[in-house]
């Protein structure tokens, strides 16, 4: 596989995530592909399932052992842009694989406070 078949392979993937195909991304990542893998500006599949509300894609990733906590590039973690989303499900998920409230830039407690989802706040204890 030459250099822009594997960028067009990855660009494949980010979509999937983007999009919630749970089976086919998770397959790919039972067949090898790194569960972490991240674009060029540090959002993995992780992130961009849920930043679009994908909470079982958002589950399975975690089940392969994606990290909840990984960062992008501008310091948002997967749990700071579902909290901006307003994805409860996908907020939830992320909370019971033990993901960091208080991390990241705006981190999640920041920017529940900045939107008011005092439901979020009180999943934080904050």
């Amino acid at each position: 596989m030459d250099d822009s078949e594997l960028v067009e392979f990855a660009t494949r993937l980010f979509g999937l995530a983007r999009q919630g195909r749970t089976e086919t991304l998770a397959a790919y990542i039972d067949a090898g592909v790194p569960a972490d893998l991240g674009n060029d500006a540090g959002d993995t599949l992780l992130m961009l399932a849920a930043y679009h509300g994908h909470a079982d894609t958002v589950r399975a990733l975690l089940e392969r052992g994606a990290d909840p906590g990984r960062a992008n590039d501008r310091g948002q973690t997967p749990l700071a842009g579902a909290v901006f989303k307003k994805e409860a499900d996908v907020v939830r998920a992320l909370l019971d694989a033990g993901a960091d409230p208080q991390a990241g830039t705006p981190s999640a407690v920041e920017t529940a406070r900045m939107f008011g989802h005092e439901d979020f706040l009180r999943w934080f204890g904050a």
